[in-house]
């Protein structure tokens, strides 16, 4: 019994294969029974997997733009503040502690710069008036800001 195989590009994900959009070589009867009909995979072509390939090309340089564009915010707010204003005890301790989104909503209110939630992080949580440091970082960039709370 000599067992053929067949290049199909995937669809979709499937475990124990690969991910979508990988083109991979399986048992036809797989590919055949399985994949196609559940519209897992489809046949691999040179015309198809040539588009596969400048697919992912694009995605690769969309993805490295919009770092280096996270690189160039994050260079623009080295020594920078922002500042906060929140519900406070008269002992200077805050209702609700200070996150991330609020210190986000506050580089782009007064910086206009969007960031991703994950480019920011507290060395300690945001508890009481003052200031505070914020740690901004990227692949390739790192930084500090002050996020000055003062009560509302």
């Amino acid at each position: 019994v000599r067992k053929l195989n067949m290049k199909v590009i995937l669809l979709k994900d499937v475990r124990g294969v690969g991910q979508h959009g990988e083109v991979k070589t399986v048992a036809d009867g797989y590919a055949v029974n399985f994949l196609f009909r559940k519209k897992l995979a489809e046949p691999a072509t040179e015309d198809k997997i040539t588009q596969v390939e400048t697919q992912k090309a694009a995605r690769v340089e969309e993805a490295r733009r919009e770092e280096e564009a996270l690189d160039k915010k994050i260079a623009m707010l080295r020594g920078k503040k922002v500042t906060i204003t929140a519900r406070a005890t008269e002992k200077g301790g805050l209702f609700k502690a200070i996150g991330e989104k609020d210190a986000l909503q506050a580089i782009r209110a007064e910086h206009s710069l969007e960031l991703p939630p994950s480019s920011i992080t507290f060395p300690e949580p945001i508890k009481t008036l003052g200031e505070h440091r914020a740690l901004l970082s990227s692949k390739n960039e790192k930084t500090e800001i002050v996020v000055s709370v003062s009560a509302a």
